[in-house]
């Protein structure tokens, strides 16, 4: 990770304080120092210390709700520039990757959907067929009977390949990203929890006074990038996202026989279900296997818990795994919120560092092309959550019920 800003204190006063060092607040932090901004990130813990660092790496296209559902929400105009954009923000992570020379194994290797019951796999041809004629993106479907070319399993009824998506190491991007939001002039504050936001004037400005373990300063505008890891300090807005763990195991290298054998095209694969697996082989040729293990944030107990449910889902998906040695396992925590729509913040690598990057050009010039920006934002029903998820298991329950009778 790059050198952040221990030794100085906190300038009195900034165009734009970011909270989080996550892909959303550094992409953030890097349009508005490049377009001239005074720029501080703050930081709780270290940069990329949350799931921006902690994930599968998986650069991703589409949405998480389907097309028909997202036209019947918010119309075909709006539907189509929301998919636009989530083939926009794979080019967004690209452009970074090469523009800040960040080494992080950046491939467009595509991603392979599995499908895990006859009719999942039977929607595919419908779903291909309205993507290609509502936005012209093509995916191309592949049958049970030709699916070993695209994986080494057979529990599997069929699969549906996107040519556009990419994966990358987490890790090395996040770091990557920091760095050139230094570079372009913000200032990075690790251990700067903010304790307290405040509406205040500073020269007769109209802004808000930022309190942090590391000291005060004064900002015209307050960019929140907090993800899963939203606290207190931001009320409204815990009380409109559920953070959500999720868990990965990584196997010691394979053979590059067996690797190839597994996954022929290196693609970044993930299964139908709602209580889904994700899984690709990392460039060293280990198998990273990931889920929603356990729907509750990471701590010790549900990493250690997590990592025997995924071990048994990988050799489920992999026999040929059985006997291989997991050497690593980790979790992050993410969030949805209640519509499973990104607002300002953004879901997976690419959205993040999209919408990181068009909400910081909005507050730096006014420029306003986020589809996503006015769609509604809704909390709870009734006002049932107030920011703590004690309907996780609940939650986790009736997705693996959903995935049952569907």
């Amino acid at each position: 990770m790059p050198t952040p800003d221990a030794a100085y204190p906190l300038p009195d006063s900034v165009d734009v304080a970011v909270i989080g060092a996550g892909y959303t607040g550094l992409s953030a932090a890097r349009t508005l120092a490049k377009n001239n901004a005074r720029v501080a990130v703050l930081e709780a813990e270290t940069i990329g210390w949350g799931a921006s660092s902690r994930n599968g790496g998986m650069v991703l296209t589409g949405l998480k709700l389907g097309v028909n559902k997202l036209i019947s929400m918010y119309g075909r105009e709006r539907t189509q520039r929301m998919y636009a954009a989530s083939l926009a923000s794979i080019d967004c992570v690209e452009q970074i990757v090469g523009e800040e020379a960040i080494e992080c194994s950046f491939s467009r290797c595509g991603h392979l959907e599995v499908a895990c019951k006859q009719k999942h796999f039977d929607d595919y041809g419908h779903q291909a067929e309205v993507i290609a004629r509502e936005f012209n993106h093509h995916l191309r479907i592949v049958p049970k009977d030709e699916l070993r070319t695209e994986i080494g399993s057979d529990i599997y009824f069929g699969g549906m390949v996107d040519e556009v998506s990419a994966g990358l190491n987490p890790a090395q991007y996040v770091a990557g990203l920091a760095r050139a939001a230094k570079n372009a002039g913000a200032a990075i504050f690790e251990r700067a929890r903010v304790e307290k936001l405040e509406s205040a004037f500073h020269r007769g400005t109209k802004g808000w006074k930022v309190s942090t373990a590391r000291g005060v300063l004064w900002a015209r505008d307050v960019f929140v990038g907090t993800s899963g890891y939203t606290g207190s300090v931001t009320p409204g807005l815990k009380k409109k996202i559920i953070p959500i763990g999720s868990y990965i195991i990584a196997t010691e290298i394979l053979p590059p026989a067996l690797a190839s054998e597994l996954s022929p095209h290196n693609r970044m694969i993930y299964d139908s279900k709602n209580y889904l697996y994700y899984y690709r082989l990392t460039p060293d040729r280990r198998m990273l296997f990931g889920g929603r293990a356990a729907f509750f944030p990471e701590t010790e107990q549900t990493i250690r818990e997590s990592a025997e449910i995924l071990r048994r889902g990988m050799i489920h998906v992999y026999p040929r795994l059985r006997d291989t040695k997991v050497e690593y396992v980790w979790g992050g925590t993410l969030d949805f919120a209640f519509d499973i729509m990104p607002h300002a913040a953004g879901h997976g690598v690419a959205m993040a560092t999209y919408q990181g990057q068009k909400m910081a050009e909005w507050i730096v010039g006014g420029k306003n092309d986020n589809p996503f920006v006015g769609i509604p934002f809704r909390g709870a029903p009734l006002g049932l959550y107030n920011g703590t998820p004690w309907f996780l298991p609940l939650a986790g329950a009736w997705y693996k019920f959903l995935d049952w009778v569907s």
